[in-house]
């Protein structure tokens, strides 16, 4: 038995989490508010970040430092009605109520859309579909290998073309942020706005139902102490929270200085395609 992990595993740890936070909505929401934001891009960071980064690592802390099997287990220290009622609300919305949706038509926006005609777009939407969860679901029957797809292969392949893109932007900014007029949405209480904002992404939720997977992946790199696997928890929560705040930023600013060269967007993935079009 460990008594604890070393470096390199709580940094796998911290990449997987990354990787199961950084979903769509995590892609899509930051470029669209910075261009509401505008000139307002400070306030909107703090109140994103608060929603999107740190009520999502008290999420994962929560689930460590109680020392619980599951959701069901900590909610029931309630009521044992309130743990059923919240972990199926919990499960449906980033599930199949909301999250689901979200992670195929966010993709197909980005990549496939912008291809085809319009009278094309509900059939080929719905063919992405079905291939896009074919694919999830191959992953999914296989829990145990999650930090191998998502630590090692998958992660760090999206982090190297989200910085091409993000680096490229970025050197070639179309309007400084300071001559970026805000949405009306974002002229007065962008820190308010940009709250909801972050908390639309669904990690606050999220959160709690990630920070038991966390827990089992600990367990099965040999550590069995509790008060350890809740310190480990934590330590890993920290490393992806700042990576996560770290892409908010730099994305966000890539949204505000979007705006010299086009017009605000309707929804975060059409920016998105524009900005790495363009």
């Amino acid at each position: 038995m460990k008594k604890r992990l070393n470096g390199r595993e709580t940094l796998l740890i911290a990449t997987m989490l990354f990787g199961m936070f950084f979903g769509a909505g995590n892609l899509i929401f930051p470029v669209y508010m910075g261009q509401l934001a505008g000139r307002n891009i400070w306030k909107a960071i703090a109140g994103f970040i608060i929603t999107g980064v740190s009520m999502p690592l008290l999420g994962v802390a929560a689930i460590g430092v109680s020392r619980s099997n599951g959701l069901f287990e900590l909610s029931s220290k309630v009521s044992r009605p309130y743990g059923y009622f919240f972990t199926c609300a919990l499960y449906l919305s980033i599930g199949p109520f909301f999250a689901i949706p979200r992670c195929a038509t966010v993709p197909f926006t980005v990549a496939v859309s912008g291809l085809l005609p319009a009278e094309e777009q509900g059939l080929a939407l719905a063919v992405f579909s079905l291939i896009f969860f074919a694919l999830v679901f191959v992953f999914s029957i296989r829990p145990g290998s999650i930090t191998l797809w998502i630590g090692k292969i998958i992660n760090p392949l999206f982090l190297l073309f989200l910085g091409v893109l993000i680096v490229t932007a970025l050197l070639h900014p179309s309007i400084e942020v300071s001559a970026a007029v805000p949405d009306a949405s974002y002229q007065n209480g962008a820190f308010f706005s940009a709250l909801s904002q972050g908390y639309e992404t669904m990690d606050a939720i999220a959160g709690l139902a990630f920070g038991i997977v966390v827990i089992s992946v600990i367990r099965q790199m040999g550590v069995r102490e509790d008060s350890t696997i809740a310190k480990e928890v934590l330590h890993s929560g920290m490393l992806a929270g700042l990576l996560m705040a770290f892409i908010y930023v730099l994305t966000i600013l890539i949204g505000v200085q979007s705006l010299g060269q086009f017009e605000l967007s309707e929804n975060g993935g059409i920016a998105l395609t524009q900005i790495a079009g363009h």
